[in-house]
């Protein structure tokens, strides 16, 4: 990062924490017992290609503004996105007027100033990008000419896109908690189009970082793409039956947000999870575990606090397949009669431990079965875990992928599915905030013409 951008961000972060302190000095002053207030700026820009041209060009600078105020047990929640002193007293005085009118819910209220987080921790988020929109063109432009000119079954593009995003955010509350943090994160990516015999097929690649340093090169990224849609072309139906199914790494990752979801403190209080009443039992197969890394340098979901100032820490949210801990908030930790585990906006960097054998080894541990490299769709009841989701894919047989899958269907129980898990790869995808391997399942029905 230059000395420039540096000294930009430390002058935007100040006026935000001076924001901040006024929100809660006004709201003080409207009678409020406590008061939390979120304050984030953030901008950037895309630039899209498509058959060379330039498609769009996108600039975004957004700001805005939550406060929530606390008579007692009364709560009242109002936003803005004008920063000025008038607006933000209106805003502060919407609040209070709302919170008068609602009822008392014992569990509301600010996080226990125990649990705040109380030092700070420089994760290593903010890498702004230099590079200016014609750069960014002729880049997006490199990725997509990578990708077409690889093959001449490749007919079109749905585009290649560069873009670089950047925010600075500010949460403090009146238990004299006030944190700030500023990230990153930049992004290349490109679909196309192939054709082979009438029938077309497309497919994508992308890479993104919060370093642009780490991004993968942009013809690396085109020529992904083209590799992938390659294959998928001559696509044929399946007949339906049972059989393994291996979840590619980028799409492996769904299984871990219906877990998530199914622990989440606002499903559980709900009764709306399938996953109720089961801490400190066997829901995964024995060898699976699952953790949080909320402290990784550079990661997508990394962070020092939570959306409520409390403090985040690694911690396992399954252990040998037994479930160890829910995803709680303050609210949600209330209402179970439990503590928040500092995950107020959800858990950071959910990771599944990966296993020794990449996605070549699995396909052989395969055999016969499907390679699940797309989901269509989102046929998932968290109530009962009845799962359901259409696909694309690879049918494979020993071990050797044979021909390219489509119009098929996916289906099974979530729970079932958990124990089923028979590997994980290391073939670990880190581009988001839940990072895994490909994930092999020894059964599901899947379903084809």
């Amino acid at each position: 990062m230059t000395q420039t951008a540096q000294h930009e961000a430390d002058w935007d972060m100040q006026r935000l924490h001076d924001l901040a302190q006024q929100v809660l000095e006004e709201a003080r002053r409207g009678g409020a017992t406590a008061a939390e207030v979120a304050v984030n700026r953030s901008h950037g820009y895309s630039a899209t290609v498509r058959m060379g041209e330039v498609e769009t060009v996108e600039h975004n600078r957004d700001k805005n503004l939550v406060v929530s105020v606390y008579f007692g047990n009364q709560t009242g929640s109002a936003s803005s996105s004008d920063f000025a002193a008038a607006a933000v007293a209106d805003t502060v005085r919407a609040a209070c007027s709302i919170a008068k009118y609602t009822a008392a819910d014992r569990c509301a209220g600010l996080a226990d100033p125990a649990r705040l987080a109380r030092e700070p921790m420089d994760l290593d988020l903010y890498h702004p990008w230099s590079i200016d929109v014609a750069a960014a063109i002729e880049l997006a432009r490199a990725c997509e000419g990578a990708a077409l000119d690889s093959d001449p079954r490749l007919v079109n593009s749905e585009g290649a896109t560069v873009a670089s995003h950047s925010g600075t955010e500010v949460y403090a509350n009146s238990s004299g908690f006030a944190g700030d943090s500023a990230g990153t994160r930049h992004s290349i990516s490109c679909a196309v189009v192939g054709e082979q015999d009438g029938a077309m097929q497309r497919d994508y690649w992308y890479s993104a970082a919060r370093d642009p340093h780490e991004l993968e090169d942009a013809a690396l990224v085109g020529a992904a793409a083209a590799k992938r849609t390659l294959r998928r072309l001559g696509a044929r139906k399946m007949p339906t039956r049972q059989c393994p199914v291996l979840y590619e790494a980028p799409v492996a990752a769904s299984l871990l947000s219906h877990f998530t979801a199914a622990v989440r403190g606002s499903s559980l209080y709900r009764k709306a999870s399938f996953l109720l009443d089961r801490l400190q039992q066997p829901i995964f197969s024995e060898g699976v575990r699952i953790y949080e890394q909320p402290h990784l340098p550079k990661a997508v979901g990394s962070a020092w606090f939570d959306n409520e100032g409390v403090a985040t820490r690694d911690r396992d949210l399954v252990t040998q397949g037994v479930l160890q801990s829910y995803v709680l908030d303050t609210y949600s930790g209330c209402k179970l009669g439990m503590e928040s585990t500092g995950n107020a906006g959800g858990a950071r960097n959910l990771t599944i431990e990966p296993g020794p054998l990449g996605l070549a080894e699995l396909l052989r541990e395969l055999g016969t079965g499907l390679l699940v490299t797309e989901l269509i769709g989102s046929g998932v009841n968290l109530v009962t875990g009845d799962y359901s989701r259409g696909a694309v894919g690879f049918w494979v047989e020993n071990g050797e992928i044979q021909y390219p899958v489509e119009e098929i269907t996916v289906a099974g129980n979530l729970p079932r599915m958990f124990q089923d898990i028979a590997a994980v790869g290391n073939d670990l995808d880190t581009r988001r905030n839940i990072r895994t391997g490909s994930i092999l399942l020894n059964n599901l029905t899947v379903a084809g013409s």
